[in-house]
């Protein structure tokens, strides 16, 4: 497939912008052939505008052909094989085999809101019939359900090239709930975004969708993001990045004329607590999951733990040496950009040169241009009360694990922790019998709580939720992961007194979709044949 560089706009491709940019293979550090052109003010505006009136189009057009696109997207990904892995890895230098495991993850969250949208319950309609001789007021016939709230913008992240990006969850559960999107593609991966966008409008293309129900936008500079968050068309904002990022778009969201949500994940430091009779039972085995999880795709994860609590003492000195010994096992490859790769090296440079710090696992690097060493800290529990920086994520394969000297540390330690995405405990059953308290506040801090197991890997089904209070995300009561998703970009509306043919298909007395609904208090997939009979069984 022809890289071109521009943004596509609908069912047109334009590329007004006079600035171009590149991406970059991480492990060479050279530029890759195709120049992109950096998004104009005025191509994001015919993009949100474009969005805008395929909106009015878009929520008339039924669940089953909604679905139907959904299902199409995923088509075409796959139809684009290896080239579209090809072009991945080499904006990304991702192996294949993550990549093909992602490819996979995005088709497969594109089929899950395919499901969600044809069963259709999602919408929580509700339906209160009429009581006309109730005294000594009557009711009306009131009725609810959940409805798109426009346009939305998405942003695609730098870490996942194709399960959090152009056709990625947020998008997913954009067009799933009925909002056309404006992509703004991640400078990091500018082909892969391209091809990805090229995809899903020939999937509108096929399925008949209006012009607009989809398009991409490119550029390095903040104010393409800026641009597209100030429009007074846009109605939500979903983003996973930094916390640095998220919070600038949140902030110009709120400065707006009308504000808007953002849906901003922005990643944590994900902190683990080993509890002491596993550490004695398990180490070894703990220490090598660890390992895993803090190195897994060089540590570019948001659910990368970052944090681990550990009983010190002889059982903590020996998980440290395995620790180590998993480490500087393992030779890093290079991160995903030279930024991230900066970051990286001058967050553990600061933890290294402070003298309260132990650096106790140094691994090595693959030398490719952007590669880093993999390294483990160590501290005391008083040290770290005493510097909450420390507890500020350092993104890539690096840990710091704190030695606590029993519990009151360890319920201090939780008590103290920001919002985060995940929280792991590794117990026995007379761990857990002994720490209930620290479970109950790890509750009221994370999205997320792993038992027995390692933060990295996010499953795509119904019960997951990947977010967390702030500032691992801007909104704590939703997620960018799962089917609940895409009650992110809804509304309620009440519907009173409308007669049947105004009202949508979902709140309709026939029911003919067959979707749960809550009739008089009670939920029943059945149809109103009768208000009043309806009422008199209730009774």
């Amino acid at each position: 497939m022809e890289l071109l560089g521009k943004q596509y706009i609908g069912n047109k491709s334009t590329a007004e912008g006079k600035e171009v940019f590149y991406g970059i293979n991480p492990r060479t550090g050279e530029a890759l052939g195709t120049a992109f052109h950096e998004a104009t003010e005025d191509e994001i505006n015919q993009a949100i505008e474009l969005a805008e009136t395929a909106f009015k189009a878009y929520t008339r057009i039924s669940v089953e052909k909604r679905a139907e696109f959904l299902e199409a997207i995923a088509e075409e990904i796959g139809a684009l094989g290896h080239a579209l892995l090809q072009r991945a890895e080499s904006e990304t230098s991702l192996p294949f085999p993550r990549l093909q495991g992602e490819c996979g993850r995005t088709m497969n969250q594109l089929k899950l809101f395919a499901q969600v949208v044809r069963e259709g319950s999602w919408v929580d309609a509700r339906i209160d019939t009429a009581l006309p001789d109730r005294q000594p007021i009557p009711r009306s016939d009131i009725r609810h359900m959940q409805v798109p709230l426009g346009p939305v913008a998405v942003f695609g992240a730098s870490n996942f090239p194709l399960a959090f990006s152009v056709a990625g969850g947020d998008t997913a559960s954009a067009l799933a709930s009925g909002c056309p999107v404006v992509v703004k593609g991640h400078p990091a991966h500018p082909g892969t975004s391209e091809m990805v966008a090229k995809a899903i409008l020939a999937a509108a293309e096929k399925t008949g969708m209006p012009n607009g129900v989809f398009s991409l936008v490119q550029g390095q500079s903040h104010q393409v993001g800026s641009w597209l968050v100030k429009h007074p068309l846009i109605q939500a904002v979903g983003f996973t990045g930094s916390f640095k990022g998220g919070k600038a778009l949140f902030d110009i969201a709120n400065r707006r004329g009308v504000p808007i949500p953002v849906f901003a994940e922005m990643g944590s430091t994900n902190p683990v607590f080993i509890l002491p009779e596993a550490l004695k039972s398990q180490g070894a085995a703990i220490a090598g999951g660890l390992a895993g999880s803090i190195t897994l795709g060089v540590g570019q994860f948001c659910t990368n733990p970052g944090l681990a609590f550990v009983p010190e003492g002889s059982d903590q000195m020996a998980f440290g040496s395995m620790l180590a010994e998993k480490i500087e096992e393992l030779s890093m490859g290079p991160m995903l950009t030279e930024g991230i790769r900066t970051a990286f090296q001058q967050g553990t440079n600061e933890l290294a040169q402070d003298p309260a710090v132990e650096r106790i696992a140094l691994g090595t690097n693959t030398q490719e241009k952007f590669s880093v060493d993999p390294q483990v800290f160590a501290v005391g529990f008083e040290e770290f009360s005493q510097r909450p920086e420390w507890s500020q994520e350092i993104f890539g394969p690096t840990s710091l694990l704190v030695k606590t000297r029993g519990e009151q540390d360890l319920l201090q330690a939780a008590s103290e922790l920001e919002g985060h995405l995940t929280a792991t405990v590794h117990g026995t059953t007379a761990d857990f019998e002994e720490h209930q308290d620290l479970i109950r506040v790890l509750e009221r801090k994370v999205g997320r709580v792993v038992i027995n197991g390692y933060p990295t890997g996010v499953e795509v089904c119904h019960a997951m939720v990947h977010g967390g209070p702030y500032p691992a995300t801007t909104a704590p009561h939703s997620t960018s992961v799962g089917s609940n998703a895409i009650k992110r970009f809804v509304r309620p509306l009440c519907f009173q007194d409308y007669p049947q043919s105004l009202l949508p298909v979902q709140l309709k007395d026939e029911n003919e979709l067959g979707i749960m609904r809550m009739v008089n208090g009670e939920f029943t997939r059945e149809a109103l044949v009768n208000n009043q009979q309806q009422l008199a069984n209730n009774s």
